[in-house]
Parts: C-alpha cells; structure tokens; sequence
C-alpha cells in the first residue's frame, strides 16, 4: 500500500483509488511524548488540504492534526479516543485517527514518499 508524508508530520495511506487512512508518524509521536488524549474530526465533516482536523496532546505538548489532502471524513478510530496510547505503541498502524474518501488524487500524488520523508527529516533537524 502507498504512504505519503506531510511535512506538519501526518501520514496518509491508500486503502483503494478514493480511500485513504491518516495519521501521525512516528517522528510525531517521539516529539510528543506519550499522547494523553485525541480529539477527533466528525465523521462526514469535509476538509480542505491544511485544514486542522483533530488535535493530540501529550504530557508534552497539543499539536494540530491536519489534513494531508481534501477529503470527507469516512470513520475515526474510536480505539484510539478510548486509549491515545495507541499513537504511542503504533502510530503507522493500529494509531491511526481517521479515514477519508480523497477529494482530489493530484494532491495525494506531490505528497513525500518514505525517502522524501526521511530527507525532509535530516534537513529539519
């Protein structure tokens, strides 16, 4: 499966052509700390690429979630809102926040891929 990467630290990955989950990398989850607490976007609510769709706090800190391309909130990981931990112990898998139906491919395709990610990474430290 395809995954892209933002440069605000959110991931996306390709369920099918229209279909995608979103969540945070684990760059994110190591500068947060240990996530205390989601609040996350209602299902159907449309977003536009940038927009702030949730927020995550940690022992650390409160960061924006935002929208890594145009999309139409299809389900949150309720696992998630009942245990945040989950972003800690697996951010690129069971850590997930939500899922979209893509509004527009051509946004997910200038996205970083992983190598692009982990230049991006090297250069911002």
């Amino acid at each position: 499966m395809t995954v892209k990467y933002t440069n605000d630290h959110e991931w996306i990955q390709l369920e099918d052509h229209e279909a995608a989950v979103v969540g945070i990398t684990l760059h994110a989850q190591d500068a947060l700390g240990d996530v205390v607490f989601v609040d996350l976007p209602e299902v159907g609510k449309v977003f536009a690429k940038g927009e702030v769709a949730g927020v995550v706090e940690s022992v650390k800190a409160a960061a924006d979630i935002y929208m890594p391309i145009a999309g139409e909130v299809t389900e949150v990981n309720e696992d998630l809102r009942e245990n945040p931990s989950l972003a800690n112990n697996d951010p690129m898998g069971n850590g997930w926040f939500f899922k979209i139906l893509i509004k527009d491919m051509a946004e997910f395709d200038v996205l970083m891929d992983e190598p692009d990610y982990q230049k991006f990474l090297k250069e911002s430290t």
